[in-house]
């Protein structure tokens, strides 16, 4: 099973859970931990996973032949992000702007256009005792992190459990994060910041089709209008986590629910076993 754990907004708690839920599953059959957040990833601060390989991430730009150049223009104008233009004598292109399409080279009546690669990123792999990690990392200053999101995900095993971490938010990185995934697990807290956004992320993972159920962390200190969107969007809760001042020191140490407070290990099993149930009655009735 593919499980994705996502928020709308950032600072919900959502690597916590990823992590303490990836070592509750510990012992239970083959878990790996991919963080797909990687402008910010972070779960190797909790896992504290042994780096065995790395491999830089390559985004192919234009590379433009100006012997066999024409300057007929026509690679600008089948570029939608600019990365390329034509001025009189003069060819220009801007790597950072490249999606990497390859339609320039494609349609160069001259096949004066060639790629090479530029590194947006890299990713690095390894375990944690039994666990097996991958995460990548955004270069500084780079705009795309999807390329990066998707060299991660390459390394995501045919079997076992998969967790991904993704990023915060609802834009292009989160999509490809949770794309293919078999269920999205939304983390959020009871403020009118964390509803808007899990609205957001609510609608978002209707648009994939892609089943969710809810964590909502630091219960307890506000109103219950997160508990009333559920209930009205038929969006299960499927864990509630208290404000606790020990929680917050053990996250603030780099230390999990899992490892710190032990007793929540069988709560994040009962989490897994409540997943597990709806991927399946979904694959059992794939119209509903």
């Amino acid at each position: 099973m593919i499980l994705s754990v996502a928020s709308g907004k950032g600072g919900t708690g959502k690597t916590l859970i990823a992590t303490s839920l990836a070592l509750s599953l510990k012992g239970r059959g083959k878990v790996q931990l991919l963080d797909c957040d990687v402008e910010e990833p972070n779960a190797h601060i909790f896992l504290k996973p042994v780096i065995s390989g790395s491999e830089e991430v390559l985004i192919p730009v234009p590379h433009v032949d100006e012997n066999t150049c024409t300057r007929c223009g026509k690679c600008a104008e089948v570029c939608a992000y600019h990365a390329i233009a034509v001025f009189g004598e003069y060819v220009l292109t801007f790597p950072e702007l490249c999606h990497g399409c390859g339609a320039c080279s494609y349609l160069c009546p001259e096949k004066a256009i060639s790629e090479e690669g530029r590194e947006s990123g890299i990713v690095e792999w390894g375990h944690s005792d039994t666990i097996e990690f991958a995460h990548g990392r955004l270069n500084i200053g780079e705009a795309m992190a999807p390329p990066v999101i998707r060299k991660v995900k390459e390394l995501a095993h045919d079997n076992g459990t998969i967790i991904i971490d993704a990023p915060p938010g609802t834009s292009c990185p989160v999509v490809e994060s949770v794309r293919g995934s078999d269920f999205c697990l939304l983390v959020t807290e009871p403020t009118p910041f964390g509803l808007n956004d899990l609205e957001l992320a609510v609608e978002t993972m209707k648009e994939l089709d892609i089943p969710c159920g809810i964590v909502l962390n630091r219960a307890g200190f506000s109103d219950d209008k997160v508990e009333a969107y559920c209930r009205k969007e038929n969006i299960p809760i499927l864990l509630t986590i208290p404000l606790d001042t020990e929680i917050a020191r053990l996250y603030s140490r780099g230390v999990t629910l899992a490892e710190g407070l032990p007793e929540w290990r069988e709560g994040f099993v009962e989490l897994y076993g409540k997943i597990w149930e709806i991927v399946d009655e979904r694959s059992r009735c794939p119209q509903r």
